[in-house]
């Protein structure tokens, strides 16, 4: 896997992605934990295709910033730039812009796993 991947996630900010419904706020705007889901979704997906059979990826860092407030039916697009490969370690740059402009941005961070292996290892904790 090279850097350059890109991804891309487009959404309409509904009541279900409000801070008020998400618990991050009191207010009808996007929530900044939506924002965030919606980064990653498109970081992961933009990488999945180039993973082995039975892998995937895992978050493990997120350093955002939510700049600019959305309000309910506005359209959404965040995007993620695969910037640096380290071993089974994943950087990406990730954005985030409304149709009125730029709305966060950052940094994340994934690691690719082995999709059963993951799963069996965390179910045990609950055992």
């Amino acid at each position: 896997m090279e850097p350059g991947i890109k991804g891309s996630v487009e959404f309409v900010v509904n009541v279900a992605k409000s801070a008020r419904v998400v618990g991050s706020g009191a207010l009808d705007v996007l929530a900044t934990p939506v924002m965030i889901a919606m980064m990653e979704k498109a970081a992961w997906e933009s990488v999945q295709p180039e993973l082995e059979e039975g892998s995937g990826t895992v978050g493990t860092l997120m350093n955002v910033t939510h700049d600019a407030a959305t309000p309910l039916g506005m359209k959404v697009t965040c995007q993620s730039e695969l910037v640096a490969v380290e071993g089974r370690k994943l950087k990406f740059k990730v954005t985030a812009f409304d149709e009125r402009g730029p709305i966060g941005g950052g940094e994340h961070e994934r690691f690719i796993v082995n999709n059963d292996k993951f799963q069996a290892k965390t179910n045990a904790k609950a055992e």
